[in-house]
């Protein structure tokens, strides 16, 4: 009877051996509270129109631009009314992820690397759409999007395979002024970076999956956002690895959409997962993060 029991005891040993090597291999990881350096400040629940949100563009006064992955449709979200004040058509459907605004155009990138010029966008007679192919297709599976002011571009990264390397990430612009794509990435993230070890898995651009981008308007870094694994991660501008700030899946279900407003206020939107859609004003901690536990 002891012999059954030690048995017993040892294939409950090597069954959790197997379980912690599959997460750590798998791209799962478990973190403790003091990993998650930031504060919720607000949240506004989104209405049904928007359980699909992807991404989102401060506007003004308040109000949010936001797209959602199935109609080409572009919703004004004003936050202190907390209802759509504003529903704007501009194409088909299609899976429809990143959203940048630059005064009355704005800027819509499907998926498979088509970019979307909506002029007078919330005019309903003045409007007009051109559509440019960028130098992505649909198994780089692009989500991002964001205007960089200073120089007048749009910044992309590739959710999945990158189209240039296999060990990197690339943001990459796409200039407003000669409405071409540069060749080359104007900064590169390598994914085989001490930053990342804590987060490697065995396809490397799966270490990594961005699920949007911005530009802080005062430090003018980096903010890209994952939303698979939820994390953002802030570089220089540089493209220096600053900070990873880890995100609570019980607060980020499905983070897809990162926007600030003109003063610095970070806001990220969720998709409907267990609970609403929403938008979170997010504040964050200068404490460093701490990497820990199982290895994603």
């Amino acid at each position: 009877m002891r012999r059954l029991e030690v048995t017993i005891i040892l294939a409950i040993l090597a069954v959790s051996a197997i379980i912690i090597y599959f997460f750590s291999k798998h791209g799962y990881y478990a973190q403790s509270i003091e990993d998650y350096t930031y504060s919720i400040e607000t949240n506004w629940e989104l209405p049904g129109a928007l359980k699909e949100v992807s991404g989102i563009s401060w506007v003004k006064d308040s109000t949010i631009a936001a797209v959602q992955d199935e109609n080409g449709i572009i919703f004004h979200y004003n936050l202190h009314e907390m209802k759509i004040t504003d529903t704007i058509a501009f194409g088909e459907r299609g899976d429809y992820e990143g959203l940048a605004i630059k005064d009355s155009t704005a800027y819509v990138m499907r998926s498979d690397g088509l970019l979307f010029e909506v002029s007078n966008y919330t005019s309903k007679t003045k409007q007009s759409v051109t559509t440019y192919q960028t130098i992505f297709e649909s198994k780089h599976n692009v989500e991002s999007l964001a205007y960089d002011e200073d120089n007048n571009r749009l910044l992309i990264i590739a959710k999945d395979r990158d189209p240039k390397s296999k060990h990197n990430k690339g943001v990459y612009a796409f200039s407003l002024d000669s409405k071409k794509m540069a060749k080359n990435p104007i900064v590169t993230i390598d994914l085989k970076d001490k930053s990342f070890s804590e987060f490697s898995t065995k396809k490397v651009q799966k270490t990594f999956r961005p699920s949007d981008i911005a530009i802080h308007p005062k430090t003018k870094e980096f903010y890209v956002l994952e939303g698979v694994n939820p994390k953002l991660i802030i570089l220089s501008p540089q493209g220096k690895v600053k900070k990873i700030q880890l995100l609570n899946p019980d607060d980020f279900q499905q983070p897809e959409g990162i926007t600030f407003s003109k003063d610095g206020a970070l806001y990220i939107s969720n998709e409907f997962h267990a609970t609403d859609a929403n938008i979170l004003h997010v504040l964050l901690e200068e404490k460093t993060v701490k990497k820990d536990s199982i290895k994603k």
